[in-house]
């Protein structure tokens, strides 16, 4: 079946983004629709990659960065623009997102695969964000949602709302924080629809691992 969140549109970041190069097909394509990017190695160098210098000022020996570190990371790339840098929250559950090692911290590789997401998530809000208020409102919320190719059941989407709305606005950082959920969640499910028929059958672990891991 197609998956919400992996079909057209931001769901995908089939789009050309800064800093990142255009899908192709292979064992090497990440979930969400785009390839991978080569290992970190200490000889990588900023003229290599754009992004290296933004990673490398914060990263640790051990060449990954911890939810602090991408947060401090992200605040001087400027990538949130004329929006409010993202909290320490969203930057866990960023690192969760795509913690396939369960190391609570990211890699460049990883790095790289969500500096694409952002801008693609960006790029999304700042169309629907017409006034240049820094905020939408909830329908726009549904908008936007819709446009990653979920098809959410108006009961999930006034949930939705409520958790991440503030007086009924929802801000850039709690967009990407959702943003970051409804991919996670939906990834951890569709690892587990073996026969993807969009049903599956989970134990109490498999339910608490999804839910509150990411």
């Amino acid at each position: 079946m197609a998956y919400p969140g992996y079909g057209g549109g931001f769901g995908n970041f089939s789009g050309q983004m800064p800093g990142m190069q255009m899908p192709g097909t292979g064992p090497n394509m990440f979930p969400g629709g785009y390839s991978g990017y080569p290992a970190y190695s200490d000889n990588y160098s900023s003229a290599d990659d754009a992004m290296w210098n933004y990673f490398t000022a914060v990263a640790g020996q051990d060449g990954e960065v911890d939810a602090e570190e991408l947060q401090k990371c992200l605040t001087q790339s400027g990538i949130s623009g004329t929006y409010s840098p993202f909290s320490l929250e969203t930057c866990r559950i960023m690192i969760a997102m795509l913690d396939r090692d369960y190391t609570g911290k990211m890699g460049f590789n990883e790095f790289k695969e969500l500096w694409a997401a952002l801008n693609a998530w960006k790029q999304n809000f700042m169309t629907i964000d017409q006034d240049r208020s820094g905020t939408v409102e909830h329908h726009e919320l549904s908008q936007a949602i819709a446009i990653m190719g979920y098809r959410l059941s108006p009961q999930t989407l006034t949930a939705i709302v409520r958790r991440y709305s503030k007086n009924g606005r929802i801000f850039f950082d709690d967009y990407v924080a959702c943003c970051v959920k409804l991919r996670a969640l939906t990834d951890f499910f569709r690892r587990r629809d073996h026969l993807q028929q969009g049903c599956v059958n989970l134990i109490y672990d498999d339910f608490l691992q999804g839910t509150m891991v990411i």
